[in-house]
């Protein structure tokens, strides 16, 4: 059976990031994700974990300065330092709170040459994959859409398999967004069919609105018909509840209702 994972930073936004804990808790959620921990205290975080019961599944490598529009830092040849220390920083995080895998966001393209962004973002990636799995934790690299990110380096399905694959690395997986697959090529589900075997992490959200399943375009009876089947991983809830958190969970209760 999948395992869903809500994500602490796009859902229970009502609340402050430590009071989140709780709140998925009390809506029967037993795994959490999320993108940034590291404003917060290790301990603080831990603490949240166990008296909530609950698992963190995944995390984001930090992403250098967000509020000046950093989204990454791996495609970047004059901050490889700066990626690095990065790295040590997620390791520390990820060991402490027993999380399994972490995201590398690639960040974006704007004065650097398409191929050496290319070089740097493949050499970093394989840094950090290396270096995380001494810990035995999965590095994840995941296509997003130019609608919401523009100018992301990584912003094609196809070249994050074309860099997997040359990096081969056993714990170098994709994070595999169905959101943003569907939004950057759209026949997601037949993607995932094709290229299931590089792929690490799944997380979810319906388009065009990245809202919970049910408020858009997509066939999530379908994805999930599928992945019952053959994904035993988890799957993170990275949407934006359309209305207040709580209530964005009725698609979820619909489908294990159906499945009981």
């Amino acid at each position: 059976m999948n395992k869903f994972a809500v994500n602490l930073s796009t859902i229970f936004t009502e609340v402050p990031f430590m009071g989140r804990f709780k709140k998925a808790r009390e809506c029967g959620f037993s795994y959490v994700e999320c993108q940034f921990p590291y404003e917060y205290c290790i301990d603080e975080i831990e603490k949240e974990l166990e008296q909530n019961h609950l698992k963190m599944v995944l995390l984001n490598l930090p992403p250098g300065d967000w509020q000046m529009g950093d989204r990454g830092l791996a495609v970047d040849p004059s901050r490889i330092d700066e990626f690095r220390q990065s790295v040590g920083n997620a390791i520390q995080y990820a060991k402490a709170l027993k999380v399994s895998k972490v995201h590398c966001m690639a960040g974006i393209v704007s004065n650097i040459e398409p191929e050496l962004a290319r070089e740097t973002f493949i050499s970093n990636i394989r840094y950090a994959a290396t270096q995380l799995g001494k810990h035995s934790i999965t590095l994840l690299i995941e296509p997003i859409n130019s609608f919401d990110i523009p100018g992301y380096f990584l912003n094609n399905f196809h070249l994050a398999v074309e860099i997997l694959q040359e990096i081969n690395l056993p714990n170098a997986k994709m994070q595999f967004d169905f959101y943003h697959i569907q939004r950057i090529h759209g026949n997601s589900l037949s993607l995932f069919k094709k290229y299931a075997d590089v792929i690490g992490h799944i997380q979810i959200a319906d388009v065009p609105g990245r809202h919970e399943p049910g408020t858009g375009e997509m066939n999530y009876q379908a994805i999930f018909n599928h992945l019952r089947g053959c994904y035993q991983g988890d799957i993170g809830l990275e949407y934006i509840p359309l209305t207040k958190s709580e209530d964005s969970f009725g698609w979820l209760t619909q489908k294990r209702t159906e499945e009981d």
